[in-house]
């Protein structure tokens, strides 16, 4: 375990103890182990108190030497690998939490497979916090919902469409008279945009009872059980719940409220062996999810 992988890992956790779990050494060991740096950088990285690790000034500066020094190693290193036949090296994936729970783990499945020896490393959160990982290098492709500005390569893989789900409610008009509750879960600006402006579309006030959670599974449990409705993307659904589920019309037209999902990353990712080879097996799911919907 090398100097920098130490520093990192302690600003991470924040925590001696869970710091050294993570490193697979005794706090004993990771604690001497800290004395020996600060000792080589000749100051104190760390302040040690009861609440934990704070970064003193210097440490700060040493922790963004850290990270970007082992950044620097990755690249190089993925560098290296591409240039054989082998498909190794990590894989760094940042995922819309929604696909990442419901619909990346197949695709996962095959890819570890099929390339035994690549690493995988997974980040899942909303679209914004996935262009972000990408801008920043913390990924090397990104999995997203909905309108997306982006400038490099942009694969579409599926569209979903959105249904309000309830155990009582069967038809979009009763939503102007129910005093059932609203469930929503927290999620990205671009989602929360494209419910209200089809809710105005239809009614003139807002649900007059909203239960807001915070992940969308948790939602789902909630309408499943009875408690309210919501409006749920159908990849969260198996067809095998016990609800109704009635889809989202946008206009007079009747056409149905969907949400996209894409594929992005910037060109040079996808010259990796291990990234190319995830694209492959990302659009080859895709593409039979399009065929079964």
């Amino acid at each position: 375990m090398t100097e920098l992988n130490i520093i990192k890992m302690l600003a991470e956790e924040g925590n001696m103890r869970k710091a050294a779990e993570r490193l697979f050494l005794s706090q004993p060991a990771l604690s001497q182990r800290l004395q020996s740096i600060e000792k080589e950088w000749e100051t104190q990285l760390f302040i040690r108190s009861q609440k934990g690790l704070v970064p003193t000034p210097a440490g700060e500066q040493v922790i963004a030497y850290a990270r970007e020094a082992i950044m620097k190693r990755e690249e190089v290193f993925e560098t290296i690998t591409s240039m054989v036949d082998r498909v190794h090296g990590t894989l760094k994936i940042a995922c819309a939490s929604i696909v990442g729970q419901n619909w990346l783990p197949q695709v996962l499945k095959e890819y570890v497979e099929v390339y035994p020896d690549a690493q995988i490393s997974l980040m899942t959160g909303w679209s914004s916090e996935i262009v972000k990982a990408l801008y920043e290098k913390e990924a090397h492709v990104g999995i997203v919902r909905g309108q997306i500005d982006w400038k490099s390569r942009k694969t579409h893989l599926f569209r979903d469409q959105l249904y309000l789900v309830d155990r009582e409610i069967t038809s979009i008009e009763e939503l102007k008279e129910t005093n059932r509750p609203f469930i929503q879960f927290k999620s990205d600006s671009n989602y929360h945009m494209e419910i209200q402006n089809w809710w105005s579309l239809h009614f003139v006030q807002n649900p007059g009872h909203q239960i807001t959670v915070d992940q969308i599974e948790t939602c789902k449990q909630l309408a499943l059980n009875g408690i309210g409705y919501a409006i749920l993307p159908s990849i969260t659904l198996t067809g095998d719940e016990a609800v109704n589920k009635i889809p989202l019309l946008n206009n007079e037209e009747e056409f149905e409220l969907t949400r996209d999902t894409w594929l992005i990353g910037y060109e040079s990712s996808f010259e990796l062996k291990q990234v190319e080879a995830f694209a492959q097996i990302v659009q080859k799911h895709a593409e039979r999810l399009r065929n079964n919907s």
